[in-house]
């Protein structure tokens, strides 16, 4: 066994990890261990926007997880994808630029979490971006996330748009703007037609710095401990065992999955369950694994009128020839978007306050992500519900850290969640049978004209609706002694412990979760520096000058 001595160690080089690294590296001052358990970011569909779909089964860059059995989807197994590369999941997702709502963050802060709401973390959210279109007061530029328009228009998507508005809903340019609300495009983390995950925008600037150390296919087994102080991480790298101690902190960032896994490895978790697997219990921690949330869709298929839609780009060898050119040599085409091209955000009823479902609007169909496109023109609109009150949990099962965790996440568990998913695809259903986009629909596949009643919908929803890929809360942020990180995402009642990812959230966010677990990182990266520099003691000389000045010594004038 190996040992070697860092300031920090990251356990996670993924959206959050990444953006860690490169904070806590800038100034040289820290050294910086990230330990990553995939390997690296060089598989070419990683770097194609549109090659997100090659890599839903992909081993080498994806942990391939599944959910238990989901009592209220028939007993199916749900696929859970998480990034196993570095960038993790911003290196395999499918690329959408959505924060939220500001009422999310909001409601974070009301919940007690001083410093979350949305006044607060707006600056970090500016200083993450890189916005294509400019600098405003709810964006920025120069920062290390590009963020960019899609490349171009689509007959299709163009004539979704319109029959939202047909339908009574805006066009909304910017879903990150003032307003969440209305239709249009979305915006991709990517610039000039390639991906960019945090592995590219933070990590690889950071990679020079000689205080940063980055060690890859980099398993941790279990944090290190003396008394309730974390010390350390012991790892796996393939047949040998590591120890990497921690001066300053270890910090978690494996995401809503496996940062609860290696709590409940090292002994922090439900008693119970850890002593039924022979852990050593060092803390009871009933929440930590509690209170997943994910974001649940129900994809709606269409037969198109025209050939206009990718499925027909895909089973023609000269137009996938022509697409393949154009991409290489304009970076545009469809191999340049992302997993939602157009899409939505829209209140099912008039009385809630804020947009409740998300629609995404993809111009090809197939029967499961990931699976081969139809061999007829064919489009997807899916229904995702965006606040869910249903809560599972993630728990090990096995004291074996190369064994996967059980994952359930009680999809529609909560009868809210039922009806908002029905009224989700009626809602969408009035959307289709405008004029605008009903030109272009031959049929409805899936479910079908015949699907009508609300216990039909809710039927087709529990034998296909899958996930969006948006799990988090598992590690939840709060005030209460349940919560299991505070305010500062530190570990309540363990010294030295942070977790940083979408774990923490104490609620969902209203749309796709990259964009605010890179701000998370952000905002964190600046409370574990400012903690340093408070423990730091000052040098004497120091103390003497800020003495002097502070009392209009003339000697230190000028």
């Amino acid at each position: 066994m190996t040992a070697a001595c860092f300031d920090y160690v990251i356990v996670g080089a993924g959206s959050a990890g990444c953006v860690l690294a490169n904070r806590l590296t800038a100034s040289g001052r820290h050294r910086v261990l990230l330990l990553e358990a995939g390997g690296h970011d060089r598989n070419i569909w990683i770097h194609i926007p549109l090659g997100y779909g090659k890599l839903f089964n992909n081993p080498k860059v994806n942990w391939l997880y599944t959910s238990e059995p989901e009592a209220e989807l028939n007993n199916r197994r749900i696929i859970q994808p998480r990034g196993k590369v570095l960038g993790g999941s911003s290196s395999i997702n499918g690329l959408l630029y959505i924060r939220g709502q500001s009422a999310d963050f909001d409601h974070w802060r009301q919940l007690g979490n001083s410093g979350w709401s949305f006044d607060d973390v707006l600056p970090y959210f500016r200083r993450a971006e890189d916005q294509a279109r400019g600098e405003d007061l709810l964006h920025g530029v120069g920062g290390p996330l590009a963020v960019s328009d899609v490349c171009e228009p689509h007959p299709l998507c163009e004539a979704f748009i319109a029959a939202a508005e047909q339908a009574g809903f805006p066009r909304n340019n910017d879903f990150n703007g003032p307003a969440q609300e209305g239709a249009g495009y979305f915006q991709l983390t990517a610039r000039r037609g390639r991906r960019w995950s945090t592995a590219v925008g933070y990590l690889r600037p950071a990679r020079r710095r000689p205080n940063l150390s980055i060690a890859c296919n980099a398993l941790a087994s279990r944090i290190l401990f003396s008394g309730r102080r974390a010390i350390g991480v012991e790892y796996r790298q393939g047949e040998a065992t590591h120890v990497a101690h921690a001066n300053a902190e270890v910090i978690l960032a494996g995401g809503a999955f496996n940062s609860p896994q290696l709590l409940q490895l090292s002994g922090l978790g439900p008693a119970a369950l850890l002593r039924s697997l022979g852990i050593d219990v060092l803390a009871d921690m009933p929440q930590v694994g509690a209170d997943l949330q994910d974001h649940l869709q129900v994809r709606m298929q269409y037969r198109c009128t025209d050939r206009i839609t990718m499925n027909d780009v895909i089973h023609s060898w000269r137009h996938r020839t022509g697409a393949g050119l154009r991409y290489l040599l304009f970076r545009k085409g469809l191999l340049a978007i992302g997993a939602g091209y157009a899409g939505g955000f829209f209140r099912t009823n008039p009385l809630v306050a804020t947009p409740d479902v998300q629609v995404h609007f993809i111009i090809f169909s197939a029967d499961a992500a990931g699976a081969a496109l139809h061999s007829f023109p064919g489009f997807i609109a899916s229904v995702c519900q965006l606040r869910p009150e249903s809560r599972g949990f993630v728990r090990i099962k096995s004291a074996d850290p190369t064994q996967p965790p059980a994952i359930q996440p009680r999809y529609l568990s909560n009868r809210s969640d039922r009806d908002t998913v029905v009224a989700g695809m009626k809602l969408l259903r009035r959307i289709m049978q405008q004029p605008a986009i009903r030109r272009y629909v031959a049929e409805e596949r899936a479910p079908d004209a015949r699907c009508t009643s609300d216990a039909e919908l809710l039927a087709f929803a529990r034998e296909t609706a899958t996930t969006v890929f948006h799990p988090t809360s598992t590690c939840r942020m709060g005030c209460d002694p349940a919560a299991v990180v505070d305010e500062r995402l530190r570990v309540r009642g363990i010294e030295r412990l942070r977790v940083v990812d979408g774990s923490i959230m104490p609620a969902l966010v209203s749309g796709n979760t990259n964009a605010a677990i890179v701000m998370i990182a952000e905002k964190a990266a600046d409370m574990i520096l400012q903690d340093v520099a408070a423990k730091t003691p000052i040098p004497l000389h120091l103390q003497l000058a800020q003495g002097s000045m502070a009392t209009g010594d003339p000697r230190m004038a000028g």
